[in-house]
């Protein structure tokens, strides 16, 4: 009878024991899973290294200190809590980020991320936002401080930019957006796809932000590029759709423009 408790009891402990394991490998697991829309790990590591690979390709090595970029970006974002990072908490970090942009060479674009980095990368004659040394270094990547202020990067889980009113990668990108549209001059190209609805979208970070923000004194021509999806649909071109939209406001502006939809397929 001792001898049928112990078996008993030396299985209860192993239960146990077993119990534990899975709930800290399941623990472990579904950390690992919401971690995935936390901050991006390893994010200094990163932005700091495409920020010194940025400028040793580009011989920039005298003009831009990286790890000051990131103290004071790091400054903007753990210091406030993850919905309350405004445009403006950022403009420290522009300050020491500040770069020239060539003349007659900068491409908007608005739903054509792929074919956008594709049509660069052929014609090698465009630049566009994630071509310049902040674009490069935090293109892709998602960030965001602690509830409790001042507690560093909270890589578990970050708000989604519809649930904040200030979102601290939203705000980021938007003075981003701001200031690119601000040094366009010379003639500017902007690309849309006309295979959706709603092409040109007045909400979109271009429509919103960057449309607003070009000055007709300093661009003298806006060409705009409609382009599809190889086998369709064909939802919108130049004199159809949401495009009218944008043309009208050009004109509204004074802004000198053409548009063709016939050249460029995806």
């Amino acid at each position: 009878m001792d001898l049928v408790k112990h078996i008993n009891c030396q299985r209860g402990e192993k239960y146990t024991v077993f119990r534990m394991i899975l709930g800290l490998a399941l623990l472990f697991i579904l950390t690992d899973v919401t971690a995935e829309f936390g901050t991006t790990p390893n994010l200094k590591q990163i932005v700091i290294g495409r920020c010194f690979e940025y400028v040793a390709l580009a011989n920039l090595n005298h003009r831009y200190n990286c790890e000051k970029i990131w103290q004071e970006f790091e400054k903007a974002v753990v210091r406030r809590s993850p919905c309350d990072v405004r445009v403006n908490d950022y403009q420290k970090m522009f300050q020491v980020i500040t770069q020239t942009l060539p003349c007659g060479k900068l491409l908007f674009w608005s739903k054509t991320r792929d074919v956008m980095h594709s049509y660069v990368a052929i014609t090698g004659s465009f630049w566009t936002l994630e071509n310049t040394l902040l674009g490069f270094m935090f293109n892709d990547l998602i960030w965001c401080g602690q509830q409790e202020k001042e507690r560093g990067f909270d890589y578990q889980s970050c708000p989604k930019w519809s649930t904040c009113l200030n979102h601290p990668v939203y705000s980021l990108w938007k003075q981003a957006s701001q200031s690119f549209a601000l040094a366009a001059c010379g003639n500017i190209t902007v690309l849309l796809n006309g295979s959706i609805h709603h092409a040109f979208n007045k909400k979109s970070m271009f429509g919103s932000v960057e449309l607003e923000n070009l000055n007709p004194s300093m661009v003298t021509h806006v060409h705009i590029k409609v382009i599809y999806n190889l086998e369709g649909p064909f939802f919108e071109s130049c004199t159809l759709g949401s495009i009218l939209g944008l043309t009208e406001v050009l004109k509204k502006r004074g802004f000198h423009w053409t548009c063709t939809d016939n050249d460029l397929h995806v």
